[in-house]
């Protein structure tokens, strides 16, 4: 398939939306369409298991130790939860920035793993939970028929189900599959490290203790640090720290909560630390932010 053809079906949804900038949420597909006319500053959110595919433009996303760049026909896998920072590097207004998220289904992952014969199970050797790599012919193909068949309401019930799980399985046994296929394998170190960031995420204003947390998914403190921080990108400290400080904003900019309320509900016993931190995360005081984004 002709890479134009994906390019231009998400373009024309973009214009019939009236989105020149910004974000799309696709609730027909549950995708999310994404176009910046030029470059954008640098914005920290959560990445959840996810493809995202660059069909024009580029774009730098990374960790405190990683960053990776991904231009048009790239593609990014995310099998974890990741606090990422993430930039548009390449966008003018002739031509935009244009990219799709497409969530992952985890079970639907599970379901086709087993499936696989043992002999064609990849193997890799960088743990790090974003994976890039060139978007395929035969995947590109597939998330357009996708889209197309969620267009009417009887196809969508019918035949999009069917797609979908089709592009789980390209997935899987594409480059990004190694990454994919580990996280499913039970007693591994990828599987063990996501039950502790799933752990970590469940109770955000739960002190985290990383030799008890380490106990609880079978490893020493030592290994659990390492291969943590390999996964991931950061320390189980500052992995929680990333996720505190995200959940907060989200709830400063969505809701009328004091702002020591929201440093508590997040687990900070100190609203005034929870400034400092805040402030040194996104440039910004809480109280700052809020006016900011109320007049945005």
């Amino acid at each position: 398939m002709d890479a134009q053809e994906l390019l231009n079906y998400v373009s024309t949804l973009l214009d019939q939306k009236g989105v020149g900038e910004g974000v799309l949420k696709h609730e027909e597909s549950g995708t999310v369409f994404l176009t910046h006319p030029t470059p954008t500053q640098q914005e920290a959110n959560v990445y959840r298991p996810l493809l995202c595919a660059v069909l024009q433009g580029a774009k730098e996303v990374g960790t405190s130790t990683r960053t990776l760049t991904v231009g048009a026909g790239q593609s990014l896998i995310v099998s974890n939860a990741l606090p990422v920072v993430s930039q548009v590097t390449g966008a003018t207004p002739e031509h935009p920035y244009v990219a799709l998220v497409f969530p992952l289904d985890l079970d639907v992952i599970r379901a086709l793993a087993s499936s696989l014969p043992p002999s064609s199970r990849a193997r890799v050797s960088d743990p790090f939970s974003i994976c890039l790599a060139d978007t395929d012919d035969a995947l590109q193909d597939a998330l357009l028929r996708y889209f197309h068949q969620c267009e009417t309401d009887e196809t969508r019930r019918i035949l999009a189900p069917i797609t979908a799980r089709e592009i789980h399985a390209r997935l899987l046994i594409s480059k990004h599959g190694g990454m994919l296929q580990k996280l499913v394998w039970h007693e591994n170190v990828a599987s063990r490290i996501f039950a502790a960031t799933h752990e970590i995420r469940s109770d955000l204003g739960k002190s985290l203790v990383v030799g008890d947390l380490a106990a609880r998914v079978g490893m020493s403190s030592s290994a659990f640090f390492e291969q943590f921080k390999a996964v991931t990108g950061n320390s189980p400290l500052q992995y929680q720290k990333d996720l505190r400080l995200l959940q907060a904003r989200n709830e400063l900019r969505t809701t009328g909560s004091k702002v020591s309320e929201i440093a508590y509900g997040v687990g900070y016993e100190s609203s005034a630390q929870f400034s400092r931190e805040y402030t040194r995360k996104f440039g910004c005081s809480p109280r700052q932010d809020r006016v900011s984004s109320v007049v945005q």
